[in-house]
C-alpha cells in the first residue's frame, strides 16, 4: 500500500514538472518570437518544405506518445500476469509444504506403528518360542505329551509371526510387484478390496499392449489405484469401480504414455471435487513429478474419478 501511495506521489510530481517545463518554454518561445524565427529561416527553402517540420514534430510527438500509451498497458498486463502466477506458485508452495508435513506425519506413524509391532509381536513372540525352546532343551524327553505340547506352541507361534512379518512386508512394498508384474499385483490388491468391501463391483481392464514398465511408473500406478480406492470406501458410497489401464502411442513429443482412469458411480467426495483432499494433491503431485498430466472428473449422474497421463520414459523392452 505504501508502495503505490509512493508512486502515485511521484507520478504527480512528475506531472507538476511537465506543466511547469511546459510553461517556461512557451514564455521562451514568446519572448524570442521562435515560431517567427523559424518561418523567416525556412521561407527561403520553401521547394523543400522545412516550414512543415513543427507539424511533422507535433504527429511524432503524439505518435510516441500513442506508443508509450500502448506500452504501458502492456506492461500492467503483464505485471497482473506476473501477480497471478505468483499467487498461484504461492498457493502451490503452501500445497506441497502441507503435503511434506503430511508425509512426515505417516510416515513417522507408519514407522510407530512398525516399532510397536516389532515390539509387540515379534519381540514377545520370539521370547515365547525361546522360553519353549529351552524348556524342551532342558527336559528329560520322558514326558512324550510336555514335549509335543511345546513343539505345536513352537509351531502355532511361528506361524503367527510369519502371517504379521507378511503383513508388514505387504505395508513396505506391493505384493507381487517386482516377481509377477503391475497387473497381477494390482489384481492382488483389488482382491483385498472385493473382501473388504463385498458390496461394491470392482472392474479392472489392463491393456494387452502394456508392457514391462520401469520401477517408478509401476509404483506410481499402484499408489494411484491404492488411493483411489481408499478415497472410494472413505467418500464415495459407490457400488461399483472401474479401473481402465492402457498404453497409448507416442505423442507430439514422441514419448509413448501409460493412461491410468478410476471411476465410480457413487456419490463422490467434496474434498476431492474441489481439489483440497490432500489424497487427492499427493496423487497429483506423484504424477506431476514423472511430468504426467493428473485430471479429475466428474460422471454424468453422479461418481468421481481420475486420470492419469505418464509417460514411458524408461520402458524396458520384455
Amino acid at each position: 500500500m505504501k508502495v503505490a501511495t509512493g508512486d502515485r506521489t511521484r507520478a504527480r510530481r512528475d506531472l507538476v514538472w511537465i506543466v511547469a517545463a511546459t510553461a517556461g518554454f512557451a514564455v521562451l518561445c514568446a519572448s524570442l518570437e521562435l515560431s517567427e524565427t523559424v518561418l523567416a529561416w525556412t521561407r527561403p527553402h520553401e521547394r523543400l518544405q522545412l516550414d512543415e517540420i513543427p507539424g511533422i514534430l507535433l504527429f511524432l510527438a503524439l505518435a510516441l506518445a500513442w506508443y508509450a500509451s500502448r506500452r504501458v498497458r502492456e506492461a500492467r498486463a503483464e505485471v497482473c500476469l506476473r501477480a497471478g502466477t505468483e499467487a498461484r506458485l504461492r498457493e502451490a508452495l503452501l500445497k506441497n509444504r502441507e503435503l511434506a508435513r503430511t508425509c512426515v506425519r505417516i510416515q513417522e506413524e507408519e514407522r510407530r506403528i512398525l516399532a510397536r509391532e516389532l515390539h509387540d509381536e515379534l519381540g514377545q513372540y520370539l521370547n515365547a518360542v525361546k522360553i519353549d525352546a529351552v524348556c524342551l532343551r532342558d527336559g528329560d524327553g520322558a514326558n512324550l505329551t510336555q514335549v509335543h505340547a511345546g513343539a505345536v506352541a513352537i509351531i502355532s507361534m511361528t506361524d503367527h509371526l510369519q502371517v504379521v512379518v507378511r503383513d508388514m512386508v505387504r505395508r513396505l512394498r506391493p505384493v507381487g510387484l517386482d516377481e509377477l508384474g503391475l497387473p497381477a499385483a494390482l489384481e492382488n490388491c483389488i482382491e483385498g478390496w472385493r473382501r473388504r468391501m463385498p458390496s461394491v463391483e470392482f472392474t479392472m481392464a489392463v491393456g494387452e499392449d502394456i508392457g514391462k514398465l520401469d520401477e517408478v511408473t509401476n509404483i506410481t500406478l499402484y499408489r494411484l489405484v491404492q488411493e483411489g480406492l481408499t478415497n472410494v470406501a472413505k467418500h464415495a458410497c459407490a457400488t461399483r469401480v472401474e479401473i481402465v489401464m492402457q498404453q497409448r502411442a507416442a505423442t507430439c513429443e514422441g514419448v509413448p504414455e501409460v493412461v491410468l482412469t478410476v471411476q465410480d458411480n457413487g456419490v463422490g467426495s467434496r474434498a476431492a471435487t474441489t481439489d483440497a483432499g490432500l489424497g487427492i494433491v499427493g496423487m497429483r503431485e506423484r504424477v506431476e513429478a514423472l511430468t504426467g498430466r493428473f485430471d479429475l472428473a466428474s460422471a454424468h449422474g453422479g461418481g468421481f474419478g481420475f486420470t492419469a497421463w505418464l509417460p514411458i520414459q524408461h520402458a524396458s523392452i520384455a
